[in-house]
């Protein structure tokens, strides 16, 4: 046995530990300190925010007898209130509000329907759209030195255009061009 403790002796013999550990009391009397401080921070700032707010309500200007009486906390905010901001309104929810505008742009990208009525503007479907981009190719602008077709020219090119029966097409009139001055 006496062995047992020279070899245990040995092999710790120059080890040593601190023996003033911190005390359980010293942790639990700072874990209070520290709640006590929070709280009592906490009753500090919202003491300040009341404070604050009542000496804005004390120190408001006289309202313009011309304007619109409001409720006095403009903060509380009704849901018939919110139909009265302008757009863009935020998101209530976001999923149903991007689905139905991706429906609602989906249905005029395929739907016939006016852009304006007053002026003869519509809108066509996309597909149509592409056959018809396909088939009469995009618009080009006169060459430099060229006299501009008329209105009526370009009002009867574009009617022979969109004139989709079978008939002939109708010869095209030539526009006179500029002899080129020397």
């Amino acid at each position: 046995m006496s062995e047992e403790r020279q070899i245990r002796q040995h092999e710790h013999g120059d080890a040593e530990y601190e023996r003033e550990d911190m005390s359980p009391g010293a942790i639990f009397s700072f874990l209070v300190g520290l709640a006590i401080a929070s709280v009592l921070i906490y009753l500090i700032v919202i003491g300040m925010y009341k404070f604050l707010d009542s000496y804005q309500r004390a120190h408001q200007p006289p309202q313009n007898p011309l304007a619109v009486p409001t409720a006095p906390d403009t903060r509380d905010i009704t849901m018939a209130d919110i139909h009265q901001f302008p757009q863009p309104r935020l998101e209530t929810n976001e999923r149903i509000e991007l689905n139905g505008f991706r429906l609602a742009e989906e249905q005029q990208l395929h739907s016939y329907g006016w852009v304006d009525k007053n002026a003869g503007v519509v809108h066509i479907p996309i597909e149509k759209a592409m056959q018809l981009l396909a088939q009469r190719g995009l618009p080009t602008t006169p060459r430099a030195g060229t006299a501009p077709a008329s209105t009526v020219q370009m009002a009867e090119q574009a009617a022979s255009r969109a004139d989709s029966s079978q008939k002939a097409p109708a010869k095209q009139p030539q526009t006179p061009q500029r002899k080129k001055q020397q």
